[in-house]
């Protein structure tokens, strides 16, 4: 009997978290040319964000109710669909006497890429035979903020070398690594993540109160990850007066360094830990971290406690992952999709919130901020209350 090769999962699976990194972070980059050569007002582009994550919250729901995906289908699916919709970038605008509407296709395209990865990966590397699943987690969810940080990275210094442009060229370029990666879904071995079974439905585990407070976890992870990064760039140029070119870089690409470092770190030396108690940790030090950079009057000072952010975020979203699937092992394929929907939910409350927050308080990012430090105070009550009811159980 021939050995299978789960090391080829777990890269396939990888350069499909780097795949919904590009998707996700690459159009934000091309605002500024959209809106001058397409004459796209800045307020209507407003909707690409938007209508993003719209879409990957309605695939990750459509997900949660088929029990019975198959896997390898699917992600294959995923790929095709994010080369698709970055090339679509290239050439449906102009197919339109309104070019945002081509842009919003491609949009909607890579978005179901998108929410099917987010959906499919952690599933697939559960059901790997791999020792240490937290770590092996964390690991995997590191390649998004590898992927974040090499997309903003690339791609700057692309338009650096040869005009912004180029960008089509650059589209192209970011598509061949999930049509490479297509090759890597159809060959590598993918196991069935609930044996014999066809896992819990939708409903049986929105019903279930075991269920609610992994979800309310994970709804605390989205927002807590998802709002630092959101407004990390506008929060670099407020602070420490720096230009966007530079806010980005030292916004969002330091975040996600950050995050991935955290990750990284778990992924090689969390076996030896209680995940739960030190998500704990990671939560208690993401909420002082987001007082720091809302409340401190040194501008540097305040950066600094956003990038600390960045390292306690690191765990919380594939953290929530591992503990909710090793406490509820029959939950399936719908289990994942709901805790991507949650995930996402909480990535759009969070920057919401410190959105509104700030629009209310004199265009302060740092009272969008200080509200926003609410989301890993839930995270932790969330974990005591999980903890506590284990306590009882045994």
């Amino acid at each position: 009997m021939i050995e299978k090769d789960y090391k080829r999962t777990k890269w396939a699976c990888y350069l499909g978290f780097v795949t919904q990194a590009i998707v996700a972070n690459f159009t934000p980059l091309l605002f500024i040319d959209f809106h001058r050569e397409y004459d796209i007002p800045i307020a209507r582009l407003a909707l690409i964000p938007a209508v993003f994550y719209v879409v990957q919250l309605f695939t990750d729901f459509l997900c949660a109710k088929f029990k019975n995906l198959n896997y390898r289908r699917s992600i294959i699916i995923s790929e095709i669909a994010s080369a698709f919709g970055l090339i679509g970038l290239t050439f449906l605008p102009a197919l339109f006497s309104d070019p945002l509407v081509g842009i919003l296709i491609s949009v909607c395209i890579y978005a179901v890429g998108s929410g099917l990865i987010e959906v499919l990966c952690s599933p697939i590397i559960e059901a790997c035979p791999f020792p240490n699943k937290g770590s092996m987690m964390s690991m995997l969810h590191s390649f998004y903020c590898w992927g974040a940080a090499g997309v903003i990275l690339g791609s700057t210094l692309f338009f650096t070398l040869f005009g912004l442009d180029n960008w089509r060229i650059l589209a192209c370029l970011w598509a061949i690594i999930p049509l490479y990666n297509i090759m890597n879904f159809a060959t590598c071995p993918i196991e069935p993540i609930v044996e014999g079974s066809e896992g819990m439905s939708m409903m049986q585990l929105l019903s279930s109160r075991t269920f609610w407070p992994f979800l309310i976890l994970m709804i605390a992870a989205g927002a807590s990850e998802s709002t630092m990064a959101q407004w990390a760039s506008a929060f670099a140029e407020a602070s420490l007066g720096v230009d966007k070119a530079v806010g980005d870089l030292a916004g969002p690409c330091g975040f996600a360094l950050c995050m991935g470092l955290g990750r990284l770190w778990y992924g090689k030396r969390g076996q030896h830990l209680d995940l739960s108690s030190y998500m704990t940790t990671a939560g208690v030090i993401c909420f002082a971290a987001y007082l720091v950079a809302a409340l401190s009057s040194v501008p540097i000072i305040a950066f600094i406690g956003c990038m600390v952010s960045g390292l306690a975020v690191a765990i919380m979203w594939p953290g929530s992952i591992s503990l909710t699937s090793k406490s509820i092992p029959g939950g399936g394929t719908a289990l994942f999709a709901l805790l991507a929907l949650g995930g996402d939910a909480g990535g759009t409350l969070g920057p919401s919130l410190a959105g509104l927050a700030i629009g209310s308080c004199a265009n302060s990012i740092q009272s969008g901020l200080l509200a926003a430090s609410l989301f890993p105070l839930l995270l932790v009550v969330s974990l005591l209350f999980i903890q506590s009811v284990r306590s009882k159980q045994h």
